[in-house]
């Protein structure tokens, strides 16, 4: 026997919750508000979603069961269909590749499918099992978007905090060991924000939504979410841009090094050029070089090469001299 893929079930009238899959297909038919969570992962979920609610959209269906989502709204009946993105909290994944949750809901149901752990599910399965959830379709939404909303603030909190280390670290000198968490921080921005401007967009679209579900207060709460959001993403974008600047800073200190690396070596070469000419020149073995039958002819030669050497960087600290006049 196929395992039932609802993971999650209550009645939220405040009627006693579903016996059982039967009785919670059949509170998703008649007048009780009730809420199922199915696994999206579950074999069978496409097939009990098929056969227990063949009176959702036929379009509403296929978009709870499609695998590659983003955010969206959209009026299906007389439901909402939304499609939000959670932080990821499943243990080794990363929290910037957001999970999808799938929601349909009217007046009298409630239907929720995910592929992957959604914390704000699970608390609000707690929440419901204490008899402290919400009572309404409206409630509910409006307690889950803020549930997911706060966790997005959050994970963008810590990021801006610690771009700030960051900052702090490379204008301090200490690029070399930040190189890393900068690439870092700049792939957690850039999979974070491909989500959170179409969920702006979503959370937008259900506040100015026209449904029974979407009474006053439910239209003011869910639209101050939605400016939640708005913050949010353009936070992010100015995340994006100060890991853009951090990325451009290291790579001018890099740089920088390997200028002044590369005038050392520039300035030590050109210093030893005409020694290696003198030294090159007297150690050719011809008959007729200066020197051969002097005894001096050695200490003259080392004398010589130590003038020239003081001479060269006498001329280099005037020339530098020169210059430092020039630019004040």
């Amino acid at each position: 026997m196929a395992k039932s893929p609802i993971l999650f079930s209550h009645v939220l009238s405040g009627a006693p919750d579903p016996d059982g899959p039967a009785d919670i297909s059949a509170a998703l038919r008649d007048d009780r508000l009730a809420w199922a969570h199915l696994d999206g992962t579950n074999p069978s979920a496409q097939s009990w979603i098929r056969e227990e609610l063949d009176y959702l959209d036929p379009q509403a269906v296929e978009a709870l069961l499609d695998v590659d989502t983003r955010p969206r709204m959209s009026l299906a009946g007389d439901g909402l269909l939304v499609i939000l993105r959670a932080i990821n909290f499943n243990e080794g994944e990363d929290p910037e590749d957001m999970v999808s949750l799938r929601m349909y809901l009217d007046a009298r149901r409630i239907l929720t499918i995910s592929r992957k752990r959604v914390r704000a599910i699970e608390r609000m399965n707690a929440a419901l099992r204490e008899g402290i959830g919400p009572m309404d379709a409206g409630a509910f939404l409006v307690e889950l978007i803020e549930d997911i909303v706060g966790n997005i603030n959050a994970f963008q909190s810590g990021l801006d905090t610690h771009a700030e280390a960051l900052e702090y670290r490379v204008f301090g000198g200490q690029g070399d060991h930040v190189r890393h968490d900068v690439l870092d921080l700049r792939l957690k921005v850039i999979a974070a924000r491909r989500y959170l401007g179409p969920q702006r967009d979503a959370l937008l679209k259900v506040s100015q939504a026209q449904s029974p579900i979407i009474d006053a207060v439910t239209r003011r709460e869910i639209e101050e979410e939605a400016f939640k959001m708005t913050r949010i993403s353009e936070d992010m974008d100015e995340l994006r841009d100060q890991a853009q600047v951090l990325r451009e800073e290291l790579s001018s200190q890099l740089s920088d090094r390997v200028n002044r690396n590369t005038f050392v070596m520039s300035v030590v070469t050109s210093m030893f050029l005409p020694l290696g000419f003198l030294t090159g020149l007297f150690g050719v073995n011809l008959g007729g070089m200066p020197g051969l039958q002097s005894p001096v002819a050695f200490a003259i030669l080392v004398a010589s090469c130590a003038i020239l050497l003081i001479a060269q960087l006498g001329v280099m600290g005037l020339w530098r001299w020169l210059n430092q006049r020039k630019t004040r």
